[in-house]
């Protein structure tokens, strides 16, 4: 049987990868003008996240083991600057970050998993340093997908079970895996 450090670097992997695909699959629904829309002067749009999400997975994910994951090379506050990116260019800044995210998990052994390493100075565990990005990356694609969703509006193509589905999506998944509920 595997270790739990094995089994917890494979689990973290696909968690990201689903966080991906929401995003991914958002982006596939919207126009390049969907993508700069903002609710107000206040509030980022799509595209200022995916700026934002880039730069820190490019921080944080490159030389994760030997490096502080905040770089001196990195400009946080230029990231919610507005830009005006195609969304080919948005979509290739997007494709880099994770690039870098998933290599280094690959590079990861499990032993790695207990080590230390830094983020702005500040000890974290390597677990606890990937949690937090897990939250944070989950946190900022909610916010693509919500966004993607206000502009859609009923030409939304859900991401997940759609309303009014949960008990054939259910049944469904007992049908594949087959089980069946629990009373």
């Amino acid at each position: 049987m595997a270790d739990v450090a094995t089994i917890y670097l494979r689990i973290v992997k696909e968690r990201f990868q689903s966080v991906k695909v929401l995003g991914d699959r958002t982006f596939d629904q919207c126009t390049e003008e969907d993508l700069h829309w903002s609710m107000d002067k206040n509030s980022n749009s799509m595209a200022t996240i995916v700026q934002h999400m880039s730069g820190n997975m490019l921080s944080r994910w490159t030389d994760f083991l030997t490096t502080d994951g905040e770089k001196q090379t990195r400009n946080r506050d230029e990231e919610f600057e507005r830009k005006r990116e195609t969304k080919t260019s948005l979509l290739e800044r997007w494709e880099r970050g994770w690039r870098v995210l998933f290599q280094t998990l690959e590079e990861l052994q499990p032993e790695n998993v207990e080590q230390s390493v830094t983020i702005r100075s500040e000890e974290h565990l390597v677990m606890e340093a990937i949690e937090r990005q897990v939250a944070h990356y989950s946190y900022h694609v909610g916010q693509i997908v919500y966004i993607g969703k206000m502009i859609k509006r009923e030409q939304w193509d859900s991401l997940s079970i759609p309303k009014g589905q949960s008990i054939n999506y259910l049944e469904e998944m007992q049908n594949k895996h087959g089980s069946e509920r629990k009373r």
